[in-house]
């Protein structure tokens, strides 16, 4: 299973992940962040958002 993490220094807030994938939220900040379980049902929603974040935020995690 994937895990990813947003960069809240690169986010521009722009929803393009909240969009695509209920994984992702906004935070009090106005930044994405990471706040569902990714799982085999998600993943490739997940895949989806990553790449389709204009400034390259969502990162693979460790």
């Amino acid at each position: 299973m994937a895990k990813v993490r947003v960069n809240p220094d690169l986010c521009i807030g722009c929803g393009a992940c909240t969009g695509i994938s209920d994984v992702f939220t906004f935070n009090d900040e106005g930044k994405a962040e990471v706040t569902g379980e990714i799982n085999a049902d998600n993943e490739a929603a997940v895949e989806e958002a990553k790449v389709s974040c204009p400034v390259g935020a969502i990162e693979d995690a460790e």
